[in-house]
Order: structure tokens, then C-alpha cells, then sequence
């Protein structure tokens, strides 16, 4: 077994350790796919890739032993993972020095210098080491505090399936289209559909998310079969709109992505009516979506930057704040974070706030 190869990318000559390890095993439909495999298909797809990521800082789903039915994906802090993979947000040390970072910050402050991608050969650098799944933010390098990009994630519940979601997509550019926004699909690469909506960088992540949130209960108005309830229990059988995807440091999975499932699913950019024909989410894989970039048929990063003005109009009119995720500060107006199944209503203010209880209750 060869020790090392070598991938052209972005004008460059990068490493690939252990270039003939597998990192998928061969399917039904997919052969073996190796690391080198890996690291041609993001040199292949690099150009394509960056018309949707260049210049944002992107945390980095890395599977250094490759992926397995039954694996897990490690959440916990550095030092403290235990699964087969983890999200790596800053450089390993020994990092090649050609390989520019941008310092963010996570929602306590703290600071983090992540990969920045400027071109395709950090993202061959980073196959190397063993990522799959980039993530990258909602900004650019140029501000870092607004976002240029509004995230509609449509995340199918138990009982329902990518066709559920690609019929609240076709709902979404509806709405979009009467709010004068662009929306861009692509499939997750697992069973939801995301819509990317260029946006003008002038609003903060809160008025995104808040943004976000209005647009998924009109969804709720017009479509039984979508929620925005955050407690999986009041979810139902729906799609859900994950409204808090549009937070600081919280990222989706990028165009272009390989995801850690069977037969290498790619999160592919496809067009309105492409995605009206997709059933089965898996016929964009490694192999397929390599071959359909080679072809030209890829979807650019289109449409002018739009205005939330009129989705921050629906939500000023509404006003009731949703909860956030339980690493985010508490936040004005916010409901309790408790399950509603838990909740004893005599404990908590009108704020969502904890009423302490006397010892002598």
C-alpha cells in the first residue's frame, strides 16, 4: 500500500497520507472509495465548491479512520470525544503554512481561529486530514458580525421523508419569490433540503434568525404538514424549520459536502425543477456528482443579495420569541428551556424565567 500521493489543487502539490485507506465501503450502487478517492473528488468539484464557501471561515467534520454503518459523531470538547468522528474548529499544530484563518468568535466570546477557504487546495488539505462534511459560516472573512446569507434548513421528523420536504421547498419558493428573495436548493445530502437566500450583509445574526423564524410560521400558515415548535415532542410527524440554524457559530453542511452515511451522499446545489424530479436524495453521491460537475451541470451561487426587510415586518408584527439552543445565553423574552411535557407552570415568570422555590415547599 502506497504511502503517500499527491493532489493537484488550486496550483498546488498537497500531501494524502494513507492514500489507499477506505474511508467508504463499497454499496449497491458505489464501489470502494478510498482517501486519495476523496481528495480527487474535492480537487474535482474545488471550483464548483468555492463559488458557494470562498473566503468563509468553516468548521471541518473530519472521520480520520473513514466511515462505518453504526459509527457516531463525537459533540462533546476536545479531549473529551469519544465517538469515530469529530468537528474540528481549529487548525491541528504542524498545519501547513500557506493555510490562511479567520478569527471568529463562539457565542460566550471565546475566540477561534478556523480555516479559512480560499481556495481548492485547503479543501484537499483538509480531505487529507480526514474531513468529509466542511461547515461553513454565514459570512465572509470581509464582516464577520452580518451575514450574507439567510438559511431555511428543512429537517424531516419521524414519519415523514425527502418528498415531504421537497414539497415544503417548492412551498418555500413561493413564499420567497413574494418576498422578492432568491433562493438557492440543494439536497443535505441526508433526507432535508436547504435553501440558501442571499441576503445584504447589514442585519445581525439575532435579526437573521428572527428573519428565519417569521418565514418558517408563515410556512406554518399555509402548510399543516411544517413546524417551528424547538421541543421534538411538540414536532410531530412535520418538517421542521430549524430556524436556530441562522444563530452564531451555527453552520449547515456545505455544497458539495460528502456526508458519513452509505454510498458517499454528496449535499449537491441542484435547480427548482431538478429538485421537483429528486426521490432518492442518495443518486447524488461521490461518483455521480464528480461525473455531473465534469459536465457543467452545476448550479452557481446566483441571484442579488436581497432585503429582509419584509420577513423582519412579518416578525415585529408577531414578536413571540422561540427558544434558543442551551449553550446560547438566556435571552430577553424568551421561553422557559424546558420540556412542555416537564414544565410545572407555577415555577416559571412571564419572562421564562426560574421562580426559586422556597425550602418549605
Amino acid at each position: 500500500m502506497a504511502k503517500e500521493a499527491y493532489v493537484e489543487a488550486g496550483g498546488r502539490e498537497v500531501r494524502i497520507s494513507s492514500p489507499d485507506r477506505v474511508i467508504y465501503e463499497a454499496t449497491e450502487h458505489t464501489p470502494p472509495i478510498t482517501k486519495l478517492d476523496v481528495a480527487q473528488y474535492f480537487a474535482a468539484v474545488g471550483d464548483a465548491m468555492l463559488d458557494w464557501v470562498r473566503d468563509r471561515p468553516v468548521a471541518l467534520e473530519r472521520w480520520p479512520g473513514g466511515w462505518r454503518e453504526g459509527m457516531t459523531l463525537s459533540v462533546g470538547p476536545m479531549g473529551q470525544q469519544q465517538g469515530d468522528g469529530f468537528y474540528s474548529k481549529r487548525l491541528p499544530k504542524g498545519a501547513p503554512d500557506w493555510l490562511v484563518t479567520t478569527r471568529v468568535h463562539s457565542p460566550n466570546g471565546r475566540p477561534i481561529d478556523e480555516l479559512c477557504l480560499t481556495g481548492a487546495d485547503p479543501i484537499v488539505w483538509a480531505a487529507h486530514m480526514g474531513t468529509l462534511t466542511f461547515h461553513p459560516w454565514a459570512v465572509t472573512s470581509a464582516d464577520l458580525d452580518h451575514p450574507d446569507e439567510l438559511r431555511i434548513d428543512l429537517d424531516p421528523q419521524p414519519g415523514t421523508t425527502f418528498t415531504d420536504a421537497v414539497r415544503v421547498a417548492g412551498l418555500a419558493r413561493d413564499l420567497l419569490e413574494e418576498l422578492g428573495l432568491t433562493g438557492l436548493p440543494k439536497t443535505s445530502g441526508n433526507r432535508g433540503v436547504h435553501i440558501f437566500v442571499p441576503i445584504r450583509p447589514q442585519w445581525t445574526f439575532e435579526e437573521v434568525r428572527h428573519a428565519a423564524l417569521a418565514f418558517g410560521r408563515e410556512l406554518e400558515k399555509r402548510d399543516g404538514g411544517v413546524t417551528t415548535a424547538w421541543w421534538k415532542e411538540e414536532r410531530g410527524e412535520r418538517i421542521f424549520v430549524d430556524f436556530n440554524q441562522n444563530n452564531r457559530d451555527r453552520t449547515i453542511a456545505s455544497a458539495y459536502s460528502l456526508r458519513p452515511l452509505a454510498g458517499a451522499p454528496v449535499s449537491t446545489p441542484v435547480t427548482w425543477d431538478e429538485l421537483a424530479e429528486v426521490t432518492d436524495p442518495k443518486q447524488f453521491n461521490l461518483v455521480t456528482v464528480r461525473e455531473r460537475v465534469a459536465r457543467g451541470a452545476h448550479p452557481s451561487y446566483a441571484g442579488g443579495p436581497g432585503d429582509l426587510r419584509p420577513l423582519l415586518d412579518l416578525w415585529e408584527a408577531d414578536g413571540r420569541e422561540a427558544n434558543w439552543p442551551p449553550d446560547y445565553p438566556k435571552m430577553p423574552g424568551e421561553p422557559p428551556r424546558v420540556q412542555p411535557s416537564k414544565k410545572v407552570a407555577e415555577h416559571w415568570d412571564e419572562q421564562g424565567n426560574r421562580i426559586e422555590q422556597s425550602s418549605a415547599e
